[in-house]
């Protein structure tokens, strides 16, 4: 459809595509599932949780309460990144503080111990970690949620962002292994009405192509300790109430001076449309040069923002058909990543949610829209009974596919009183990416880790061991985490870019990366958002198959420069440095 066509057009549009769907779905795929595949021949995945051998001794606090404080369910996030630049990747987790029952209207928590600290874990040369929180200056404030790494002043040094509930913070990276709390100087608080203060996710992006980073901050709901009861009046039925009851609210948009401070400026980049933001992704979509933004909404449209290349953005979910489901229904949006799983060069989404809902794929068709392929490519069947948050495509096999992986658990600890099928502990999900649009459920085959029951929630993506194998960490509600370490042997050769940018933002988020091989291209988009309150690693990694070398290396930097590298060999981790105009 046009761009310039009218809105009503538009809609109309929308609603004819979304009967042919249904009208197909119900004649087809939606009426019996297809058989699902053997994972016989699939058991080459191999993980193993090594959180105790990694000696990463910490607990996230929820502090669950009778009262049912839908704050609780929400769980935080974890971020991997290097911090200080020794080429091995560190593990921060954001944490809690103490909620009662009798936590009171316009309360904000606070940590009131050592328990309650978020926690930076410094990777040391043998791959152990250490806690390093106090000596860093990271022990935190308030009752943490999300994270979020960039490096905001382009000194060489990653910095931290971590989101709240009652105000979020940002960290400066001071080199010599400390953090400055920089939040009141930088304007980045986020402090308002007590109602108005759910932060959640957050990315930094460079959103007008000025070479420095933006920070993009999403809230919840207008929310407040108010004893509403939801659920059954009877002893051990009371429930965590729907978002539904609880109004929308718009996200902020803190604008990079340079200069160490930050102007809010969501209505100036038309990014403040009020919704329940819980995950948040960015990609060049329509593959104009200018980068797009994505929103996983808890139960209500989702949105995607197109970058209109003046300075502002649109909101286009709908007609996009990235809105809702193949039925035309809204769900619970939680976790949320935007890359290329088809290797045609065209961004694709995918977005989890609760059980009965299945996680939505949506597959890019180069016009401007997409498919709702989640019946198509197997998803349905895999996630009908599943309740998913983080979620990160990566190639765990190098094979050139990227696969999923999605951490899950249900938010009703009462889940099981009303539906014996679900489960509120649910184990890890791994997904391969079979090629031609299906996935194959292959947990069963990965490792014991993958029948530990969890109450999921962040999850992070790196490799951690510089082994050429993407490994993951995950943070549950009101648990330990966990480090699913990627021991797969598959022969497959791999490579991995660190870019650093000059004219761009020196974490070059936002770059687009295009590998050819005999097998063909494939593509990444550089961030460290995505998944769910998580920041995962910057380097782009790309599973090279059988390929011991890569021919073409195309990187699209923000700035707008395109570099070529030629005959780049596999197995090895390449820095490079955007060239000059």
């Amino acid at each position: 459809m046009p761009r310039h066509s009218s809105e009503g057009q538009k809609t109309l549009l929308v609603a004819v595509r979304l009967l042919v769907i249904f009208l197909v779905c119900a004649e087809t795929v939606c009426a019996q599932s297809p058989p699902a595949p053997s994972v016989e021949n699939t058991d080459h995945a191999s993980f193993t949780d090594t959180t105790q051998q990694l000696k990463l001794d910490f607990r996230a606090k929820a502090y669950h309460t009778s009262k049912k404080y839908l704050l609780e369910t929400m769980g935080s996030g974890v971020a991997v990144f290097d911090y200080d630049n020794d080429g091995l990747l560190d593990i921060f987790f954001a944490n809690g503080a103490p909620i009662r029952d009798s936590t009171a209207k316009g309360t904000v928590p606070q940590k009131a111990s050592s328990a309650d600290w978020n926690r930076l874990f410094h990777q040391k040369k043998d791959g152990t970690f250490e806690d390093v929180t106090e000596k860093a200056g990271l022990k935190g404030v308030g009752y943490s949620l999300g994270t979020a790494v960039g490096d905001y002043d382009n000194d060489g040094l990653e910095d931290l962002y971590v989101t709240g509930y009652g105000g979020n913070h940002l960290y400066h990276n001071d080199g010599n292994g400390t953090f400055t709390d920089v939040t009141e100087k930088s304007g980045t608080g986020g402090q308002g009405a007590a109602d108005a203060m759910w932060f959640t996710s957050a990315t930094w992006v460079d959103l007008d192509n000025d070479g420095k980073l933006d920070l993009i901050v999403l809230r919840y709901a207008k929310w407040d300790f108010e004893d509403v009861w939801c659920g059954e009046h009877r002893e051990g039925y009371r429930s965590y109430c729907h978002p539904d009851i609880f109004p929308v609210i718009a996200p902020l948009v803190f604008h990079n001076n340079g200069n160490g401070t930050f102007a809010e400026q969501s209505a100036k980049y038309g990014l403040n449309k009020p919704g329940k933001g819980l995950g948040i992704a960015l990609a060049d979509f329509d593959r104009d040069g200018k980068i797009d933004i994505a929103v996983a909404n808890d139960s209500m449209l989702e949105f995607l923002y197109r970058n209109k290349g003046d300075g502002t953005f649109e909101e286009v979910g709908l007609p996009a058909e990235i809105a809702v489901d193949s039925d035309g229904r809204t769900y619970a949006g939680m976790g949320i990543d935007f890359q290329d799983y088809d290797n045609d060069g065209l961004p694709d989404l995918v977005i989890t949610n609760l059980a009965n809902q299945k996680y939505a794929l949506y597959r890019n068709n180069g016009d401007g829209s997409f498919t709702y392929d989640t019946y198509i490519s197997g998803l349905a069947q895999i996630t009908l009974l599943h309740s998913g948050w983080g979620i990160h495509f990566f190639d765990y096999d190098n094979d050139g596919l990227k696969d999923l992986l999605v951490a899950q658990g249900h938010d009703l600890d009462t889940v099981e009183l009303n539906f014996p099928q679900l489960r509120y502990r649910e184990p890890m999900l791994l997904a391969r990416n079979l090629g031609k649009g299906k996935f194959l459920d292959v947990s069963r085959a990965a490792g014991d880790v993958f029948q530990q029951p969890w109450v999921g929630r962040g999850m992070a993506v790196g490799d951690l061991d510089n082994d050429g194998r993407l490994d993951a960490v995950v943070s549950t509600n009101d648990g330990p985490p966990h480090v699913l370490h990627n021991g797969t042997e598959s022969g497959n050769h791999w490579l991995r870019l660190l870019l650093v940018g000059h004219t761009s933002n020196r974490d070059a988020i936002g770059a687009t990366v295009k590998i050819t091989t005999g097998s063909g291209p494939q593509y990444l988009t550089v961030s460290t958002g995505g998944s769910y309150l998580s920041s995962s690693d910057k380097r782009v990694h790309f599973g090279l198959g059988a390929n011991t070398a890569v021919s073409d290396v195309e990187i699209r930097w923000p700035s707008g420069i395109v570099q070529h590298l030629s005959n780049v060999k596999a197995d090895q981790q390449l820095k490079v440095d955007e060239p000059a105009r």
